[in-house]
């Protein structure tokens, strides 16, 4: 090499190059129909129909057995079969509570039942949810009929069978998008890290532009990281619309205002970053363009339908639970969720936040050892 080229080795700029390369591959991502339908349409179309339908609104009663409830008791026993209630079967305290404060039941009921000879026999103790007063009335409705109807001689009398005692639990509305938004926003996340890298990748490698850049003084490392940011620049404008639509159209939760907003759109970033690795890695592993969909959808379908996108985990068989908690993406939505809604800090998710980590460096240890630069 001749002196004037090591002269211009030196004197090159890679932030210079970094600029110009982010600003060409935000151009080409705008330019690209698929980013936009993934980035934005695509969970804006969801987010708009669950939006509209707002929350479920079929006539049955949602309610959980509260810690100490005696549920060896006759009165309990004629609750179990009341059709209109629909029980939650959990005596855990941590559990009924997160069940109350996100509206997925509408009250908690422990049933006392009183030594014999006391009157009333049996105590009804309510914890109702504040979001869902109505529904509350209307259980209490329901109670009052069936201790009636254990004794239908003494209803003027009801009081010596059953003592209703109602509590009301001050907590915010969970509503549909709470749940919808955050999923949509990862699945968004999920789907332009893995096929908007694969495809850049693939198809820079493929029109030799990656042997091009070889012959200039661009560092490797300078092209793999423009591409990522270019990628993680778009993909927060696209977070920002989805997140601030769903808060002032559809009353989408924020806890902690501001902060929540710029926690949620962190955890975003970090979402994205990880996912982008396993478009590194099928970007090596497709021998052509028409083999990166079916390997992207081979890691972003799984994802999509057992990570809690569209509803809680917990509704799957229990053999199948524990796969889905090992998905990255069920993390990324569990993150999202509890800081927009519970008003979490990043510290409280933190495990959310270890369990991404660790996907992110087995993904692109992986990717390292797999990705091709011709």
């Amino acid at each position: 090499m001749s002196q004037f080229q090591k002269k211009d080795m030196a004197t090159y700029s890679n932030m210079r190059a970094m600029r110009a390369l982010i600003k060409a591959s935000l151009q080409a991502i705008v330019k690209s129909p698929s980013a936009i339908i993934f980035t934005i349409a695509f969970p804006l179309i969801f987010i708009l129909v669950f939006g509209f339908l707002g929350n479920d609104s079929s006539f049955h009663i949602r309610v959980g057995v509260a810690p100490g409830c005696d549920t060896t008791n006759q009165l309990f026993a004629v609750l179990q079969k009341v059709p209109v209630l629909k029980w939650t079967d959990t005596h855990d305290s941590g559990g009924v509570n997160k069940l109350l404060k996100q509206g997925d039941i509408v009250a908690t009921i422990k049933v006392v039942k009183a030594p014999d000879g006391t009157k009333p026999s049996y105590t009804i103790v309510l914890n109702e949810a504040s979001s869902e007063i109505g529904k509350a009335k209307q259980l209490e409705q329901v109670l009052a009929a069936v201790a009636q109807q254990m004794d239908p001689e003494i209803k003027k009398h009801q009081d010596d069978i059953v003592k209703i005692e109602a509590e009301v639990a001050e907590i915010r509305e969970y509503k549909t998008i709470d749940f919808i938004l955050p999923g949509q926003l990862s699945f968004s996340l999920l789907a332009s890290g893995v096929f908007g890298t694969a495809f850049v990748f693939f198809n820079l490698r493929q029109t030799l532009v990656l042997k091009r850049f070889f012959a200039t003084p661009v560092r490797r490392q300078v092209i793999v990281i423009s591409e990522g940011i270019a990628r993680m620049l778009f993909q927060i404008i696209g977070s920002i619309i989805i997140i601030l639509l769903g808060h002032f159209a559809f009353g989408f939760t924020l806890a902690n205002g501001v902060i929540t907003f710029l926690e949620m759109l962190f955890m975003c970033g970090l979402g994205l970053l990880v996912f982008m690795g396993f478009g590194f890695i099928i970007s090596a592993l497709a021998k052509s363009e028409s083999a990166i969909p079916p390997f992207s959808n081979l890691i972003t379908l799984p994802q999509f339908l057992l990570a809690g996108t569209f509803f809680s985990i917990d509704n799957f068989p229990k053999w199948l639970q524990p796969f889905c908690r090992a998905l990255p993406l069920t993390y990324l939505n569990d993150a999202l969720r509890k800081i927009s809604f519970d008003g979490a800090s990043l510290w409280v998710v933190r495990t959310d936040i270890l369990v991404l980590c660790i996907w992110g460096i087995v993904i692109y240890i992986l990717a390292g050892r797999l990705f091709k630069w011709e």
